[in-house]
């Protein structure tokens, strides 16, 4: 069975194909169309999952959609109902109309049924806390879990809490729109002169800088009140992210008179500044732990499974273990929306066809590959000079050991907004200068954003705080730095003496794996500075021509392209 999960025109659109509950592949429109964060329909992404499974879109047994249109026109208004319609209005029309009949029932899943070069196709809309529910509990290691999801919104739904096994997920309860503990965190982003829904991770990085316990933290946990049952308010007479008619920011006047005037976007970060973000992260982190806590007494699980866009959160997602009765947590390498599509055709495939849930590989390597071939061509076609090397690995570990910033190009694109070791921006992490230079040369951004360890799996325990038999292979959570080797990988560890790590194996990703371990024999130290291969604003590169023109745009040493080198000449 094929189905085609698709996320389009939310906050960022992509794609992903699923073949008999597993994951084929998988990707986001902006990868193609070059465009961060694009939100356009993903007809290229579309594209590249078809031709990555070998079949056209007439093949295709489902297509799941990672959002329920019927939540919203159940109750449609008898004023948009006259005698005479426009006949392209009928899809949307008549099943409202259908359920204004039937007299608004709850509304699990919409389905329609289209007629493609004579085959009947099936598209299921899923519910949006459904996608994201089953994206966290079937790309799982578990066979049975709690699962929480929270973001933003959903159609209704800003938290759900889930209980899977086997192949169903229970919805247990959740927290209604618009009182949203992501709309929060995204409202007083926008307040700190950041763009809300892009740049809730510099609030992460910012607050570090913040001075703990300062006078922000009770005015904004003022802000939340909690209710019985893991449920909570938000005051909303200081936002109006829920109001859609264009208001100017998501937050109104009220926010100003409790917090001070807000920072614009070209002004310089304040103290001030710094102690709102730290109060910020303080609050979610706390309200995380709530939820979590409830979860736990509703399921009694040691095992949960996180998604939504709050599950980006890494800063706290480390902190579960000890902060909940959790024991173990998962979290995939797309817990946002970006992320939906896959757990939408993931649903559709296990809780509406039955199928059994299988073990995924530990990887979210689903996007395209080239060959060194199709890399030639396209340095053949800008004239550019580059050497084949017999082994690049031995060839890039000597570069990075001489302060090289290098660009790492190999084997199938990354799923999700991270960089796993596949298109990679690498540097030596025992040089102090390494994070300043990047962020001044390379990705042109703030000096305060760290950068990220990449470590062997096994070697994970001598550099970091991480709990025993815990991996993090998606850089989902930040660690503590062992005290002993701050000093030995400081362009790695942040201002807090934290590091949001990824542990790399050999069995997902041989070839990163051996250049880590090769670093390691010259070096003595086998991590190595890892973040994507993108400059700010941009979309992390995709195809060998996107890696040639970022590499002639930034201040990259050398660029790596399957088994082609290239050096800048000085």
């Amino acid at each position: 069975m094929k189905i085609l999960g698709v996320a389009p025109y939310l906050w960022i659109s992509s794609a992903a194909l699923v073949e008999d509950g597993r994951v084929i592949a998988a990707a986001a429109e902006e990868r193609f169309n070059r465009v961060k964060g694009s939100k356009a329909f993903p007809s290229k992404a579309i594209d590249y999952c078809l031709k990555e499974a070998g079949c056209s879109l007439d093949e295709i047994d489902r297509i799941a959609v990672a959002w329920n249109p019927g939540m919203h026109i159940r109750s449609a208004s008898s004023r948009y109902i006259s005698d005479l319609r426009w006949r392209g209005e009928y899809l949307i029309n008549i099943p409202a109309s259908l359920l204004n009949v039937a007299g608004n029932p709850d509304v699990d899943q919409v389905e329609e049924l289209i007629r493609m070069s004579g085959n009947d196709m099936r598209i299921t809309f899923v519910n949006h806390h459904q996608a994201h529910a089953a994206c966290a509990f079937f790309l799982s290691p578990f066979d049975q879990a709690a699962i929480l999801t929270v973001d933003g919104r959903g159609e209704n739904e800003s938290v759900t809490w889930s209980m899977g096994g086997g192949s169903q997920i229970k919805k247990l309860s959740m927290v209604r729109f618009p009182h949203s503990l992501g709309e929060f965190y995204s409202a007083v982003t926008q307040f700190l002169g950041y763009r809300a829904y892009e740049d809730e991770w510099k609030i992460m990085a910012l607050a570090s800088y913040g001075t703990p316990d300062n006078e922000y933290y009770p005015r904004i946990r003022s802000l939340i009140r909690r209710l019985d049952r893991g449920q909570f308010e938000l005051d909303l007479s200081y936002f109006s992210y829920y109001l859609f008619d264009m208001q100017p920011t998501m937050y109104t006047k009220k926010l100003p008179e409790l917090l001070g005037m807000p920072r614009q976007k070209e002004e310089p970060l304040e103290q001030r500044h710094r102690d709102i973000a730290w109060a910020l992260q303080q609050v979610f982190g706390e309200m995380m732990t709530y939820l979590l806590t409830h979860l736990h007494a509703l399921t009694g699980e040691s095992r949960v499974a996180l998604a939504g866009g709050s599950a980006m959160n890494s800063v706290y997602n480390g902190k579960i273990r000890e902060a909940t009765p959790f024991h173990d947590v998962f979290v995939p390498s797309c817990p946002d929306d970006s992320g939906a599509p896959v757990g939408a055709a993931l649903h559709v495939y296990h809780c509406l066809e039955g199928g059994e849930k299988k073990i995924q590989p530990l990887h979210n390597y689903w996007g395209p590959a080239y060959t060194d071939r199709e890399i030639e061509e396209s340095l053949k076609q800008y004239k550019i000079v580059a050497s084949r090397c017999d082994n690049v690995v031995e060839a890039t570990a000597k570069l990075l050991m001489q302060g090289k910033l290098v660009g790492w190009f190999q084997g199938k694109m990354e799923f999700g907004q991270r960089a796993l070791g596949n298109r990679s921006i690498l540097a030596d992490p025992r040089n102090p200068a390494a994070k300043d230079l990047i962020n001044a040369a390379v990705k042109y951004r703030e000096g305060f954003r760290p950068f990220a360890p990449a470590v062997v799996a096994e070697s994970a325990w001598e550099y970091f705080d991480i709990p025993v038999g815990d991996t993090v292979p998606f850089m989902e959570k930040v660690y503590r730095v062992k005290p002993g080797k701050k000093a030995v990988i400081p362009a790695v560890v942040h201002v807090d003496d934290t590091g949001r790590l990824q542990t790399v194996s050999r069995e997902t990703n041989p070839a990163f794996y051996d250049l880590i371990r090769h670093f390691g024999a010259l070096t003595g130290v086998p991590v190595v500075l890892n973040t994507s291969f993108n400059l700010n604003g941009e979309p992390i590169v995709c195809s060998p021509k996107d890696a040639i023109r970022t590499f002639y745009s930034c201040g990259l040493d050398a660029l790596v392209m399957g088994n082609w080198l290239i050096l800048k000449q000085r």
